[in-house]
């Protein structure tokens, strides 16, 4: 027993250190929560004061109108509705079941537009209350709710099968049922800390009284304005493009991208033409809105910390008055082109102008025309996107490829003669007869293809000689250098416009060496009547091919009737020279002159002359087909023509197409430029 003592002893020891080491661990972990405890309340507090705070307030952003478009002279395009609305912001708490009651409350103070409610809508509204879903839930088989394990299936996966399982007799409502269940949709479907407009009926100032009076009756209602997009009854209605609803919000596929910009989810932006190639400028900034909840997530107050503005004005480079005029003009000169049988296969008739000293576009006009009913309808964006053979028009930009050939120089004189390749029908010029040396400027004048084929033969480094052989050498070259000196002058490519979804034509790489020779003479690639405008103002002003603009100035609205101040003009945009001596361009000057106002029998713009402006032009006539009612081919002509007016120092330019007319002589295209250029320089020419 007394050998034994020492060790109890020791073992009494070693637990008592052992204790008080454990205390002396607990004691330093207490000072440290201590500690930590003043770091956090003291030295720290604003830091943990704001997290406190941040988790409780919110910021919630609400669109503003976007900008008005104005025309050149200051009168409305597009403008916007401003109306009274209800608008309901979430919280991060709101249940189902609160939201139905809510939308049936506010449903006893505001009228609803005749409900148009979808089934899942129904569905959705029908399983807001929680009792109701968890009999629908329980009436599931189990594998509706249980996974082949036995494990519950998740939340999202049991209410779709809940929804799936609902019938038509479920879902029986009454009209006045279908509203409330058509206010719980839009509210049901917004974000947390979203605030919706949502439709009713026009609001009365009673009503709006009541609603301001019951906001306690009514978490996250309140009264805003909201705005309606009217574009006027114009023909550049088309060209203004389309707002997304507040529904839609933000084009699914350039969502992230707004996001980056500060845009919400729900904000309305311009989807198409003017209003989204301008979205920055006519998109307003949001109001801010602070909101308050409390531990249950119910909004408690809300107040503004910053009031947002409308979006910017613009005013476009056309003149309502003259894009009206010109509307007029080309729809007399085609109602007489489609009673006389000569437009029976046309789909319709475009024009463009331009101003060629700033790239200002001063008229985009177009018909089209349905040729089994007959029917003409307004189509300005046909300029742009509608494609067309161009004919002899491009003949300016060929003898421009062929001086860049370095293959004629100057005004260097060809023999306008029949070209006969060796078993093939003969290419020759609308007047050939026998041999007629020609220079360049007169193969403008007379519209010679037989010149234009012989410089395309030179290119291809193939001098010409009757009932020679045509080979391919340098036949992609050729094509090449031509496509590139079109090019220069806008045809085949982007024209640089301020409006998205232009074409640039239609170049195809299948092609033959046939199809090169009859390119030189605008007989293969097709192009939009806005290409060709430019052409035509990139040799009225020297050879600057400048981007057509739609927009002359972006504006700060000032509460005025019209744009308001001036806050940014749209400069001339230069987008390349083209590589011509001044004397070669002027060669090609000349020959639109004398196109004109020659007094030559072989001119082939005389419809053009005896007006109070001096017009220089280049006519085109492109061979083409159309397929009749009984399936037979029938031959019809692609007539346009590029025009600028005064000649010596042109104010503006302009370029007409009529495709597929059945008379080859016919002659409204060529009046309607007269009529536009004269018309243009009679309002505006002074100014």
């Amino acid at each position: 027993m007394s050998k034994k003592t020492p060790l109890i002893k020791k073992q009494k020891a070693s637990v008592a250190r052992r204790l008080h080491l454990l205390f002396l661990i607990i004691v330093l972990l207490f000072v440290g929560l201590v500690l930590r405890l003043a770091y956090m309340q003291i030295y720290n507090k604003a830091f943990y004061v704001s997290k406190l705070k941040s988790s409780t307030v919110y910021k919630v952003k609400v669109a503003q109108p976007r900008g008005k478009i104005f025309d050149y002279s200051g009168k409305p395009l597009v403008s916007n509705t401003i109306k009274d609305v209800v608008t309901y912001t979430r919280s991060p708490k709101a249940s189902a079941k609160e939201l139905k009651t809510l939308a049936e409350h506010l449903a006893t103070y505001v009228s609803y537009p005749e409900a148009r409610v979808t089934s899942q809508a129904k569905k959705d509204f029908y399983l807001a209350d929680p009792e109701v879903y968890a009999k629908v839930v329980k009436k599931l088989p189990k594998k509706a709710t249980l996974d082949r394990f036995g494990n519950r299936l998740t939340e999202a996966t049991i209410y779709a099968n809940a929804v799936a399982s609902l019938k038509e007799s479920d879902l029986a409502y009454s009209a006045d049922e279908l509203k409330v269940i058509a206010i719980f949709n839009q509210m049901n479907g917004a974000a947390v800390f979203t605030t919706v407009n949502l439709r009713t009926n026009p609001l009365s100032e009673q009503v709006i009284a009541m609603i301001l009076a019951n906001k306690a009756k009514l978490p996250g209602i309140s009264i805003g304005t909201d705005w309606e997009r009217h574009v006027e009854n114009t023909s550049l209605a088309s060209i203004m493009g389309k707002v997304s609803s507040e529904e839609a919000g933000l084009p699914k596929e350039e969502v992230e991208q707004y996001l980056k910009k500060g845009y919400a989810l729900n904000d309305r932006v311009g989807t198409s033409y003017l209003e989204k190639e301008y979205e920055s400028v006519l998109q307003g900034s949001h109001d801010i809105k602070e909101i308050k909840t409390n531990k249950a997530g119910k909004i408690i107050s809300e107040r503004q910390l910053d009031k947002g503005e409308q979006g910017k004005n613009v005013a476009l480079t056309i003149p309502l008055d003259y894009q009206q005029a010109v509307d007029e003009m080309m729809k007399r000169y085609y109602d007489a082109e489609i009673a006389n049988g000569q437009a029976a296969y046309s789909e319709g008739i475009y024009a463009v102008a331009l101003n060629p000293k700033t790239g200002a576009i001063l008229a985009m006009s177009g018909l089209s025309h349905d040729k089994e009913t007959g029917q003409v309808q307004s189509d300005s964006l046909g300029t742009i996107t509608d494609v067309f053979t161009p004919g002899s028009v491009v003949k300016g930009a060929t003898l421009a490829a062929g001086w860049q050939a370095g293959v004629i120089e100057g005004n260097q004189v060809l023999t306008d003669q029949a070209i006969q390749f060796g078993g093939s029908k003969p290419i020759n010029s609308w007047f050939t007869v026998g041999s007629l040396p020609i220079t360049a400027s007169q193969a403008l004048e007379y519209s010679s293809n037989t010149y234009m084929v012989q410089l395309a033969l030179k290119m291809m480094g193939q001098d010409y000689y009757p009932g020679m052989t045509l080979t391919t050498s340098g036949m992609k070259k050729t094509m090449s250098a031509l496509r590139a000196a079109y090019a220069e002058f806008g045809m085949g490519g982007p024209t640089g416009i301020d409006l998205p979804g232009e074409s640039t034509g239609y170049l195809t790489d299948n092609y033959t060496v046939s199809n090169v020779l009859t390119e030189s003479f605008g007989q293969f690639d097709n192009y939009t009547t806005m290409q060709l405008a430019q052409y035509v103002a990139t040799i009225a002003n020297g050879g600057n091919r400048l981007a057509p603009h739609i927009v002359q100035g972006i504006y700060e609205d000032d509460g005025s009737q019209g744009p308001g101040q001036l806050s940014k003009a749209i400069e001339t945009s230069i987008l390349n020279k083209v590589q011509l001596s001044g004397d070669q361009l002027a060669i090609i000057q000349d020959g639109f002159y004398q196109v004109v106002n020659s007094g030559s029998a072989y001119a082939t713009g005389r419809a053009l002359a005896g007006g109070p402006i001096t017009i220089s032009a280049k006519t085109g006539t492109a061979e083409t087909y159309a397929t009749d009612k009984n399936g037979q081919t029938l031959a019809t002509y692609n007539l346009n023509v590029v025009a600028y007016g005064p000649s010596a120092d042109a104010d503006i330019a302009v370029a007409v197409m009529y495709p597929h007319a059945t008379n080859s002589l016919a002659k409204a295209q060529q009046l309607i430029a007269k009529d536009m250029i004269t018309l243009y320089m009679t309002m505006y020419g002074n100014q």
